[in-house]
């Protein structure tokens, strides 16, 4: 279907934002890129933008300020359940009235991997749950997000889209999902992921889906291991046939699942505090973060969607080494397991270290400018 303009376009934020030094302290390899598989579009839409689209499309929402808004919006405590944690995108879903709500949402959440220190974000959306509510069409859904991503080339962070097979609106839809990926699979969108809820639409609903997506050249992850056990991780590796899996911590339930991924290489994007959030797991302490990367697993470390669990990168490098209870050399390999991880091809990743190195020295001439100043300071008092 041929999408027509948007009649009243949103500005972009003029400003371009770039990282605070305290954010990139978080991250245990300052000479490294900084990497993100794991990032929702539709999970991180700022509050105050929720309330200016609302405003704009004439949406009413149950409260009219950021304060008021943020508990109908963010998680405060944990959720029975992953359809009870999903709910919360009821009001970031009822503001995307047209595909420049789309646009605006990709690109303020490329300005906050820039604010948070990312170098490369891999951001993943379902087209036809972002379009649901008005009507927007899927294919133009992710052609708005494909623009969007073109139109980003002024931040100072590489990107790429992953589509999504919302699995809970069944089978038939998930086709209109896998074409609009496959359309703008030269613009961005580099793989094809299923999200939703894992245990009452399985994976094996959708291994057409993927099949047709492995043959037109896109990548492969699948939430899994989330809402259920380690048989739909199996499921996910062996039928699917995914290079990623979301999620993925209870495989720990089965050691032949956790023999499978790591014979096959196949890396795990952790999402610690929306794994509590959901009620995954009990707790931080409960994790089984350290266990996956002691059995020899490719495990990333991410966010899954920042606005809805009120956090950023840097929170859960922080939240893995304080309530987790990972040492530096696991931090450290979170970092480079992501980086591995990215569906980048050689060039890009040969820039993304090179920029880093130049970033790293950077700041240590400027740490070293700051402490001769502070020096210099001292002797004249």
């Amino acid at each position: 279907m041929e999408r027509a303009p948007d009649p009243t376009p949103t500005p972009a934020p003029q400003a371009t934002p770039k990282p605070a030094r305290g954010q990139r302290a978080a991250y245990p390899l300052p000479g490294r890129p900084v990497v993100e598989l794991h990032r929702h579009l539709d999970g991180n839409v700022r509050t105050a933008t929720v309330l200016d689209l609302a405003r704009r499309h004439g949406v009413e929402l149950p409260a009219d300020s950021v304060e008021e808004l943020t508990p109908h919006v963010q998680i405060t405590s944990p959720t029975p359940t992953l359809v009870d944690f999903l709910a919360k995108f009821r009001w970031l879903q009822a503001v995307i009235a047209d595909y420049d709500a789309v646009r605006r949402i990709v690109r303020e959440n490329l300005e906050d991997a820039v604010a948070e220190g990312i170098d490369h974000v891999e951001l993943r959306f379902s087209p036809y749950f972002m379009g649901e509510v008005h009507g927007l069409d899927a294919a133009g859904v992710a052609e708005a997000a494909c623009d969007a991503l073109e139109e980003a080339a002024d931040l100072p962070v590489s990107a790429k889209l992953i589509g999504i097979i919302s699995r809970t609106y069944g089978p038939e839809i998930g086709w209109q999902e896998v074409d609009a990926a496959i359309a703008q699979r030269h613009r961005g969108v580099v793989a094809l992921d299923l999200a939703g809820d894992e245990a009452g639409f399985p994976g094996d609903l959708f291994v057409d889906h993927f099949r047709r997506a492995r043959e037109a050249g896109l990548r492969l992850i699948a939430h899994a291991g989330e809402a259920a056990g380690a048989d739909s991780v199996r499921q996910a590796v062996e039928e699917l046939e995914v290079e990623r899996v979301g999620h993925g911590v209870r495989a720990v339930e089965d050691a032949t699942v956790i023999d499978l991924l790591r014979d096959r290489g196949v890396a795990l994007e952790v999402c610690p505090t929306s794994n509590v959030q959901t009620s995954t797991v009990e707790s931080y302490a409960a994790h089984p973060l350290p266990e996956l990367l002691e059995r020899g697993l490719i495990v990333t470390l991410n966010t899954d969607d920042p606005s809805i669990s009120g956090i950023d990168l840097p929170h859960e490098y922080r939240v893995a080494r304080e309530e987790i209870g990972l040492d530096d050399e696991a931090l450290e390999t979170l970092q480079e397991n992501a980086f591995a991880a990215a569906f980048l091809d050689d060039d890009e990743r040969r820039r993304l270290e090179q920029a880093a190195h130049r970033r790293d020295e950077h700041g240590r001439d400027q740490h070293q400018r700051d402490e001769d100043s502070n020096h210099q300071t001292r002797g004249q008092s």
